[in-house]
């Protein structure tokens, strides 16, 4: 049973920072793309960042210059440091991947953990 754990959100003032993580466990063969998203009450759910097995990169432009994703695959593990936060960043952000075990490839999320972005 693959699971993705999500740690690292809760309530930070405008320009402050957070850092998100999310841990892969159980029988994984393989990741390839990891990604965080991010959910704002009443709105559809938005890409942040992904991140390639390769370590290639893509953000949102909202988000460009202010947020950094990686990922250490050694601990299957995929972060997001978001720097100069702003209250438009307020959401739910789920965490995403790309996996395979044994018999499989398919996509799993995490649980979501709330960001909130005071002004």
């Amino acid at each position: 049973q693959v699971q993705l754990v999500e740690s690292g959100g809760g309530l930070v003032q405008a320009g402050g920072s957070l850092r998100l993580s999310c841990a892969a466990s159980g029988t994984i063969f393989a990741i390839d793309a990891m990604a965080w998203h991010r959910q704002a009450p009443g709105k559809q759910r938005e890409l942040v960042a992904n991140i390639t097995s390769g370590a290639s990169t893509n953000y949102a432009d909202s988000v460009k210059g202010r947020f950094t994703i990686n990922r250490d695959n050694a601990k299957n593990t995929v972060y997001l440091q978001m720097n100069s936060l702003k209250p438009e960043d307020t959401a739910v952000y789920y965490c995403y991947a790309n996996l395979a075990n044994n018999y499989y490839r398919r996509d799993y999320w995490g649980q979501g953990t709330q960001v909130t972005v005071s002004s």
